[in-house]
């Protein structure tokens, strides 16, 4: 059994489906994509300093790739490159080493110059940085077709997808799930995956695991169309500040800023009030940006860890209940290969990847994983 319709959900969803691994449900509380896969930027990009997090992005980079043949579906991938703008000495020695690692990876990033980054993107004030990282290979696409791609092909294999049905309790015996309870019944089973997104905590609180993860409100505007419309430029993040932007696919921009004032919790509403702190960042980097009109915006959450990395593995207990979670901010981008991951786990083969470092146990010493591309 599955908790959660988000990206996460639907991938492993589909992935144990394809697998022939038995009756797959998938329980959603809501509509599928209507927590943070419904509201995130849709980036997709193997740029990371974490080699582990690189791997899962170069998977899933060719899973999206692919995805019109597998499982099926129109995501509307651009592959305009992300463009990291590093405005100090500091700033290029981390990214310098990232792409060394990259590289070895199989990633085709490179460290470039202003005058090429302003080439890249005409909104970059030159004089501003000292270099920043470009990889070509990266990109957008849409979550919400991804989501309903995966759960389409999902139900195709047999998977039964539940909506508006919400967990109430989880069952647990001599240190094993035994069932999961919603408003509609109870539903036997020996298996659970968690991937409840921001709401991940109180899923596991209910089998009584502990998954460290903190919802935080980050927003994103859009300025409508723009006349002239924008240049195609690559998804840019000013790294120092957060800001970033990239083309709507309306002749305007998208754009949005982790603001370092934002308290935890669920909220979910765009206030414009948020934009000051983009525009005071827009101005130091980007300065036509500061100043374009933004016509709305909406709000989503990012699922965080104390480190800033997923939540993968098994709970030693009870036994069976698996999760993937506190993406925070990565979760569509790894999507694919996390799919790709919980299945093997469900099934007892050999993943790809080791993900014994995402346990959510491993901050039981204090030891994490910080990942500097944020």
């Amino acid at each position: 059994m599955i908790i959660g319709g988000g990206v996460i959900g639907a991938s492993i969803a589909f992935h144990l489906a394809e697998a022939d691994a038995g009756q797959v449900l998938l329980l959603e509380r809501d509509e599928p994509a209507s927590g943070s896969s419904g509201k995130p930027i849709g980036g997709v990009r193997a740029q990371f300093s974490d080699p582990l997090n690189i791997r899962l992005g170069l998977r899933s980079l060719d899973a999206w790739r692919g995805f019109a043949r597998r499982p099926g579906a129109d995501i509307g991938l651009d592959r305009v490159g992300y463009l990291f703008l590093l405005a100090d000495e500091s700033e290029l020695a981390t990214f310098t080493q990232g792409v060394e690692i990259q590289n070895a990876l199989g990633v085709p990033s490179r460290i470039i110059s202003p005058r090429a980054a302003r080439d890249l993107c005409p909104y970059v004030d030159p004089h501003t940085i000292v270099a920043a990282a470009y990889s070509p290979a990266d990109g957008y696409a849409l979550p919400g077709a991804a989501v309903a791609g995966y759960l389409r092909a999902a139900r195709r294999l047999g998977a039964t997808v539940r909506t508006h049905c919400p967990v109430t309790a989880i069952d647990t015996a001599d240190g094993t799930v035994q069932a999961v309870r919603t408003p509609y019944g109870t539903v036997r089973t020996h298996t659970v995956v968690c991937c409840a997104g921001a709401w991940s905590g109180a899923v596991g609180a209910l089998a009584g695991v502990e998954l460290p993860v903190t919802p935080l409100r980050r927003q994103i505007a859009f300025t409508g169309p723009l006349r002239p419309a924008p240049p195609r430029i690559p998804f840019t993040l000013d790294f120092g500040s957060t800001l970033y932007f990239h083309n709507d696919g309306a002749d305007g921009l998208l754009m949005g800023l982790s603001d370092p004032a934002q308290q935890p919790g669920f909220e979910r509403r765009f206030t414009r009030e948020w934009l000051r702190p983009f525009r005071t960042a827009a101005a130091r980097r980007t300065p036509e940006l500061a100043r374009v009109p933004v016509t709305g915006g909406w709000a989503g959450l990012y699922e965080m860890t104390p480190d800033r990395n997923a939540l993968i593995g098994e709970a030693g207990h009870p036994d069976r209940f698996l999760y993937a979670t506190g993406f925070s901010g990565h979760g569509f981008l790894q999507a694919p290969a996390v799919g790709e991951l919980v299945r093997d786990l469900c099934l007892g083969r050999e993943p790809f990847l080791d993900v014994g470092p995402l346990a959510a146990t491993r901050f039981d010493g204090r030891v994490n994983r910080p990942e500097a591309h944020i």
